[in-house]
């Protein structure tokens, strides 16, 4: 890549320094809240201590290499937001008592604050967990207002997918956070139709016959329940916030190839396709989801499931779409599989990951597995897989080329100081990327240094020194962003000296 230079202070020489494009990369966490898995640790935590943990929860990412956080802010038809639709979650807070604060608010701002995107994760049709206590519901809640949506199945309670009502508040409760957050996209795991339980059918039998095309199998009539929600909300989203990423993460295996030779050579028990209803594959190849991420929580050389068979069907199966995959963190030294008793599994994993080019990224279930550092896991992270640090990657592909920045250099105190002026960046939490090169008697020292304001100072610039700088203005749905770059330059005393060219 040519770049162009521009200088204000002094003539400065055009020398190329060698600096790399800054490393794009989906490092992600999820954040359960359901149950109290992840965030708060418990429920009516004060204000101050909810945040004090929250905080604490994304330093430790932060030093692991993580670059979004995947907040799950509607765990069953609830919330960790203020909302009008629907209740404060009972893993929050219990009534009377209501937080001080709004909890999303404050998640983004620390997040942003850090560098760190967040995405919001909702459940789209769980609506009680554990549906068997006596606890009287919520007036807000849908349960109250609204209980010929629900049907009971296992332990927890449901909106019923084939119900156009139910679908419609699950969109309109996603589009009010997307409307009033600043929030960097929005997230769906797995649970569509739940996990079939042996020897219980899902209750829908009657909303089936009231709903369903002539011809139209039961399966087919779920599927294209899942289908009319993910095509609906898509469009909605992008209708508000074209930029805003929409995206999934289903089971790992979409069908068995002994049912479907388009399968993978897997024998999972249960599938996205076939028990789950949800055709992940078509979502892709229509267009209606802006990535996928795979939960693939099996070992590399699993006999059912082998992590690296069903890695390179998604790598072939994927449309065109960014493809994340996810990580199971928390079976790390905790299952009798002697695989993850191995602590090289997670990094040969991701090794594996990096052969495909359409996988940008990895996501880690879940955030709490790292707070004992298993087997080293946060010191693999730091020293072997995100040695060095990385934004996401951006959002939408552009033509546009780069416009240059005007980098310009001053010497400031017994340093230097390098500007540039604000560009205009939609990056709210790290406008700017600096990359810094360092050249001394011992070679040349590279640095990366992620930044929120146009401006940068060495406070101490030896003569025998030399630096050179580039910047980049990010902006997460370009491909390319605007860029200014430096000579390499010396300070010798109060005169900026530039290498001959």
């Amino acid at each position: 890549m040519v770049w162009r230079f521009c200088s204000v202070v002094i003539s400065f020489f055009v020398l190329h320094t060698g600096f790399s494009q800054t490393a794009r990369e989906f490092r992600g966490v999820w954040v359960a809240t359901v149950a109290n898995i992840d965030w708060p640790s418990k429920p009516n935590l004060d204000d101050e201590t909810q945040q004090q943990e929250f905080r604490a929860l994304l330093d430790l990412h932060q030093k692991n290499g993580i670059n979004a956080v995947l907040l799950q802010i509607r765990p069953a038809a609830d919330a960790f937001y203020r909302s009008s639709l629907e209740p404060w979650s009972e893993w929050l807070t219990t009534a009377p008592r209501t937080p001080g604060y709004d909890p999303l608010a404050f998640c983004l701002r620390e997040a942003h604050a850090r560098g760190m995107e967040l995405h919001a994760w909702f459940n789209p049709y769980r609506a009680r967990f554990n549906a068997t206590d006596s606890v009287h519901p919520h007036p807000l809640s849908i349960e109250a207002k609204h209980p010929e949506w629900l049907v009971t199945y296992g332990k927890n309670k449901y909106l019923n997918p084939g119900l156009p009502e139910a679908r419609q508040h699950t969109v309109s409760v996603v589009l009010d956070v997307v409307r009033r957050y600043a929030i960097d996209g929005v997230h769906f795991d797995d649970y569509f139709y739940p996990y079939k339980i042996e020897g219980q059918a899902f209750p829908d039998s009657a909303t089936y016959q009231h709903y369903r095309l002539p011809g139209q199998s039961l399966d087919d009539w779920r599927r294209a329940n899942i289908d009319l929600l993910i095509h609906h909300l898509h469009d909605s989203i992008k209708q508000i916030k074209p930029h805003l990423f929409f995206g999934v993460s289903p089971f790992g295996v979409w069908r068995n190839q002994d049912k479907d030779p388009e399968g993978s050579a897997t024998w999972a028990g249960q599938t996205c396709y076939d028990d789950l209803y949800a055709d992940v594959r078509k979502w892709l190849r229509e267009g209606w989801i802006d990535y996928v991420a795979p939960q693939l929580y099996l070992p590399i050389g699993h006999e059912r499931m082998d992590f690296e068979t069903v890695v390179r069907w998604w790598c072939q199966n994927h449309y065109g779409k960014p493809i994340y995959i996810g990580q199971a963190a928390y079976r790390i030294n905790g299952e009798t599989d002697a695989r993850w008793k191995n602590p090289s599994q997670l990094f040969e994993q991701y090794r594996l990951c990096r052969t495909c080019p359409a996988i940008q990224g990895n996501i880690y279930f879940s955030s709490k597995s790292f707070r004992q550092n298993p087997l080293g896991v946060n010191d693999s992270l730091r020293l072997r897989i995100y040695r060095e640090r990385a934004l996401p990657p951006p959002r939408l592909a552009s033509s546009k080329a780069a416009r240059p920045v005007a980098v310009t250099i001053a010497t400031h105190k017994r340093g230097l100081v390098v500007r540039w002026p604000v560009g205009d960046s939609l990056n709210r939490s790290v406008p700017y990327v600096l990359h810094l090169e360092k050249t001394t008697r011992r070679g040349v020292k590279r640095e990366v240094l992620f930044l929120r304001h146009p401006s940068y100072a060495i406070h101490k610039a030896r003569s025998h020194h030399a630096y050179a700088f580039r910047v980049e203005v990010i902006n997460h749905f370009l491909q390319r962003s605007a860029h200014g770059e430096t000579p390499v330059v010396r300070r010798k005393r109060n005169q900026l000296i530039t290498s001959p060219p």
